[in-house]
């Protein structure tokens, strides 16, 4: 019994043992967690919440311009948007505005043709016709330079400000070409004509921009007349004949294989010109073409080898890809051109098989610098006698020894043949191929209207000169072809050239009432591509502070902007004319990428008839698929439309100012003025946006004697903490109000034109209203701005809310009011806020100026407003605090999205091509740009995380009414090994077989209505070498070429 009672004590001192060693342990560990008590930080948030929302709301003025529309509620009627209805009458508006374009143009074909029709061609013509780069340019002695005589220059405003001549065009001539080459002279000489039209056009469209006949001979007219300036270089790079709008409406779609001689004997000089032909053959094929590229000797080298056996759509991606692999093309071993032709037709022909290309033109380009047969037998198995498949032979280099063969296979296949022995000749006897693709639409006599995607051309002067904060001029171009109506020439269909307009993308917007499309709505346009004609997407990226977009923002499809639609479902039904209505969840960034709003759009399209474009709509869920009307008298609206403070959205069309000449110096305002007291009878205005900006300026107007009152209250707002006042309204219209002098501002850019997001542009609300819409009602949103500068830290805070006229979801969000303030000034009231407790003796538990805590005001985006280290404001608070963010990111505190996942296209590139196209680097890669998002049911949340050997210990709770965060986070535990969480761009690499799917996988398309491969009454015989042409054996193939040039 002793013995067990002495074993009993045993396990019970064992186990106190244990327990005391446990409770250390605890101790210890649970020692080394600070607890931060929740209720101090909750009195801190709500301190700070009910002081700054009582600035905010006060100065804002708020609650007056919410009881003013109040007051109005009964006399409204609220509609909800038609989504179908409204995006076919802008279809019909486009329609119109594309046909008086494509009317222009056709007028100016009729005027070409008939004045080349009533020409002779005069071989000794001498005519000193306005050279475009040597207009007004004198010799030493003061002396007018040959062909540079006095062009009179004068800025118009029209025309962004340039000094123009909008009586007469110019001409512009390659620096490769002779200025008074007899068939350049000619060509001038009867296109003088077009000066007349030129001017007529654009008094009968005054919204006309650039008109211009590009010659098949290479000059260029251009009107209104401008000055070129060569590059550093003396050079003048622009070719009009390689221009998408060139191209297109000289030839129809064609399917290209290039063939390229790598054999020993192309070794130096050959191959470095046998790669620039190939290169220059590739710049003339365009989105509706499809190619490949098989280099030859012993064996076949495709010189994209996943490309295989197929063809690849001509888009720019595409293109610079191959540009990129064919440095890697290296001469060696013995030409078998007898397996590259095979190779050739069999790819030509199991591709149109597919259905997948252009199912029209078929040709295979040949660059070699000679051919040992003519491979007759080659062509009699694959392309005779029907010659659906035409050969273009380029031989590389001065000797002549195998020309005739190239000559022969060229002639006897429809096609044409030329020698090229220079650098410098390549351009040029690249362009013949184009000349004989264009014939069977000349003899067809078919002007098809063609309209180019978005793009920008930064080699015309007009881009070039542009000076403003704006850059380059996005557009699109509609073209039609030039041809020769003499009957002599019928059978040569002989291409004069292309004449064309471009039509800015802003003239497109200009077109859609965007006070209709809601908040976020916008409209967009596409091809029969799936690329982007118009989307407020369309613009520069920003990365690492600087700008980063697509070369020349061509060839970018719908789906790089309209991304959550992974399975093409809105793009293919627009690509197809379908009219119909599509919805999904979208995430779009703001504030330059940084910040992200979700929501749910409708989106809703239809054909734009006579074009290949189609126009989509997309309306957001809530208060974006409602609208709104007031009425009040003109007199009352016109009396408030007078203040000082009012201004209309410059890029909105309230009225149309490009019509008459005497209108374009008109502001908006001025045009409404003066429509609504009928002293302008020929104005064109949109009546029903008048009717309602009336409305708004009447219903805002006494917000005005609201600040005035307020900014002369010197006990107010004494520490000038508040510097503006602002208000927006649904109609564009705009009042602003200043507590300080301009000069004592400390954001000049704030609402002026240089602040791009945060006044009203063609296709967006300011920031500031689309986020305060986002809010729950009678809260505001703080941010500080972003700038595109890194170092540039801002020093203000911007405030503002929605004034909604109902109280539920369906009611539209009718203005928006805010205030800019002091950063310094905004984090005082914090850290006075931060210093409070509710103790009696007021002495603090817990402080922000603890050194054993950090404290933290963020904002929905997780951007930092207010830390103890100033040099943190406006950095992304997983950069500062990892540990913590990953944890709020893993209670679900914030959501991480990752949004715009742009398509890398396999290259990134600063701007345009020129000589930085070889430095362009290829990188498989899409790219995704992380972005978060407070969760809005989470008010409140203590956390605890374990980190090496503590625990770090967090609170976070929301400021009331607002968009904002405390964060209090303690000191003593640091948590080295969780890696910062950045917004930096996650590029994702694919491993090469996915890279070769990417590549091969082609989006639905639609090909152009009309096709001209062919025509019976071609003549053949126009091939480049008929002259010289000698049959290899004559015997044997002299009957069969007779029986082939008789066809």
């Amino acid at each position: 019994m002793l013995e067990n009672l002495n074993l009993l004590r045993a396990f019970w001192g064992l186990l106190f043992i244990f327990w005391t060693a446990f409770n250390t342990a605890l101790v210890d560990v649970v020692g080394s967690e600070q607890q931060i008590p929740l209720s101090v930080v909750k009195l801190w948030a709500s301190a700070f919440g009910g002081e700054i929302k009582s600035i905010a709301a006060k100065y804002s003025g708020s609650q007056l311009l919410q009881k003013k529309y109040k007051e109005y509620e009964k006399d409204v009627a609220i509609e909800e948007i038609d989504g179908l209805q409204l995006v076919k009458k802008l279809a019909k508006n486009m329609e119109e505005m594309f046909h008086k374009k494509s009317e222009a143009v056709r007028r100016l074909v009729e005027a070409a043709e008939d004045a080349y029709l009533k020409h002779e061609f005069d071989a000794d013509l001498q005519y000193e016709y306005f050279n475009a780069v040597l207009i007004n340019e004198r010799d030493e002695e003061g002396n007018y330079l040959e062909l540079g005589k006095e062009f009179i220059l004068v800025p118009n405003d029209h025309f962004n400000n340039l000094p123009v001549n909008i009586s007469l065009s110019d001409v512009q001539v390659p620096t490769n070409m002779y200025n008074k080459d007899p068939a350049i002279v000619n060509g001038v000489y009867w296109s003088e004509s077009l000066n007349k039209v030129f001017v007529d056009n654009f008094d009968r469209d005054p919204s006309l921009i650039w008109q211009y006949f590009g010659s098949a001979k290479g000059f260029f007219r251009q009107y209104p007349g401008i000055k070129w300036e060569p590059d550093e270089n003396g050079v003048i790079a622009f070719d009009c004949r390689n221009r998408k709008w060139y191209i297109q409406a000289a030839t129809s779609p064609k399917d290209v294989v290039i063939l390229v001689d790598v054999s020993g004997s192309m070794k130096g000089l050959r191959l470095t010109i046998a790669k620039q032909t190939v290169s220059s053959i590739l710049d003339t094929l365009g989105d509706d073409d499809f190619f490949n590229i098989i280099a030859y000797n012993e064996e076949l080298h495709y010189v994209e080898p996943c490309l295989n056996g197929t063809l690849v759509q001509a888009d720019r991606a595409n293109k610079e890809h191959f540009r990129e692999h064919l440095d890697k093309l290296f001469a060696k071993g013995i030409g078998m051109l007898d397996i590259a032709l095979n190779e050739a037709f069999n790819t030509l022909n199991e591709f149109n098989h597919t259905g997948q290309g252009s199912i029209c033109s078929q040709a295979i380009m040949l660059i070699t610098d000679g051919a040992v047969d003519t491979y007759d037998t080659i062509f009699a198995k694959y392309n005779w006698p029907d010659r659906k498949v035409r050969i273009f032979t380029y031989l590389i280099g001065r000797e002549a020894a195998f020309a005739d063969n190239l000559k022969w296979m060229a002639c006897a296949n429809k096609g044409f043949f030329t020698q090229i022995s220079t650098l410098a000749d390549v351009q040029e006897n690249v362009m013949e191929y184009l000349h004989v693709l264009s014939r069977p639409k000349v003899i067809d006599q078919e002007h098809d209207v063609v309209w180019t995607e978005a793009y920008i051309d930064s080699t015309l002067p007009q881009a070039q000169k542009l000076a403003d904060d704006q850059g380059l001029v996005l557009m699109t171009t509609v073209a039609m072809p030039v041809f020769s109506k003499q009957n002599e020439t019928r059978s040569k269909g002989i291409l004069l050239g292309v004449v064309g307009t471009d039509v800015p993308v802003k003239e497109l917007l200009k077109t859609i009432p965007k006070y209709k499309l809601g908040i976020h709505g916008y409209a967009f346009a596409i091809t029969n591509n799936g690329y982007i004609l118009t989307h407020p997407e369309l613009r520069p990226l920003y990365e690492e502070g600087k700008k980063r977009r697509k070369p020349n923002y061509s060839s970018v499809d719908l789906s790089e902007v309209e991304w959550e639609d992974r399975d093409d479902v809105l793009r293919n039904a627009m690509v197809n004319r379908k009219t119909g209505k599509f919805s999904m969840e979208v995430k779009k960034t703001v504030d330059k990428g940084k910040r992200v709003l979700v929501m749910t759009n409708d989106y809703y399209y239809t054909d734009i008839k006579g074009t290949p474009f189609s126009l989509g709509v997309a309306l957001s869920r809530g208060h974006g698929k409602y609208f709104f009307r007031g009425n009040v008298t003109v007199e009352e609206g016109l009396h408030d439309l007078e203040h000082p403070d009012v201004s209309l959205a410059d890029e909105w069309s309230y009225c149309n100012t490009d019509l008459h000449p005497e209108h374009r110096q008109m502001t908006q305002l001025e045009a409404i003025k003066r429509y609504l007291t009928g002293k302008e009878p020929l104005l064109q205005c949109d009546k029903e946006l008048i009717q309602e900006v009336l409305f708004d300026a009447v219903v805002s107007a006494p917000i005005e004697a609201y600040w005035t009152s307020l900014a002369l209250n010197k006990s107010e707002n004494s520490d000038k903490g508040v510097e503006v006042a602002f208000l927006g309204t649904r109609t564009g219209l705009s009042r602003i109000n200043l507590f300080v002098g301009p000069e004592q501002l400390t954001n000049q850019d704030f609402l002026t034109a240089e602040d791009k997001e945060n006044i009203f542009n063609a296709d967006h609300f300011p920031l500031w209203y689309r986020r305060a819409a986002e809010q729950i009602p009678g809260s505001f949103v703080y941010s500080i701005p972003f700038s595109t500068e890194t170092a540039n830290k801002s020093n203000v805070v911007t405030a503002s809310t929605a004034i909604q006229l109902l109280d539920d979801r369906k009611s539209p969000v009718v203005a928006a009011v805010g205030i800019q303030m002091k950063l310094d000034f905004f984090q005082r009231k914090f850290w006075t806020a931060s210093r409070q407790c509710a103790s009696l003796d007021g002495r603090c538990a817990i402080s922000c100026d603890d050194e054993s805590i950090s404290c933290y005001l963020i904002d929905n985006n997780g951007f930092i407003l207010v830390s103890e280290d100033y040099r943190q404001t406006g950095n992304f608070f997983g950069e500062v605090e990892g540990a913590v963010m990953n944890k709020l990111l893993t209670m679900g505190s914030f959501k991480r999205f990752l949004v715009e996942f742009n398509l890398c296209s396999w290259w990134h590139s600063d701007l345009t091509a020129k000589a930085q196209r070889l430095k362009q680097t290829l990188e498989p890669c899409d790219t995704e740009y992380p972005a978060f998002v407070s969760e809005r049911t989470i008010k409140e949340t203590t956390g605890s995380i374990a980190c090496d050997d503590c625990f770090k210990s967090f609170v976070i709770q929301q400021i009331p009414s607002s968009n904002l965060f405390m964060v209090v986070v303690d000191n003593e535990c640091f948590c080295d090994s969780v890696q910062p969480i950045t917004m930096a761009p996650i590029e994702i690499r694919y491993i090469e077989s996915l890279k070769c799917e990417r590549l091969k996988s082609q989006k639905i398309r639609r090909r152009p209505e009309s096709c001209h491969g062919f025509h019976p009454e071609e003549n053949a015989r126009e091939c480049g070498g008929v002259p010289g042409l000698r049959a290899k054996p004559p015997f044997v193939l002299l009957p069969l070429l007779l029986t082939i040039f008789s066809r």
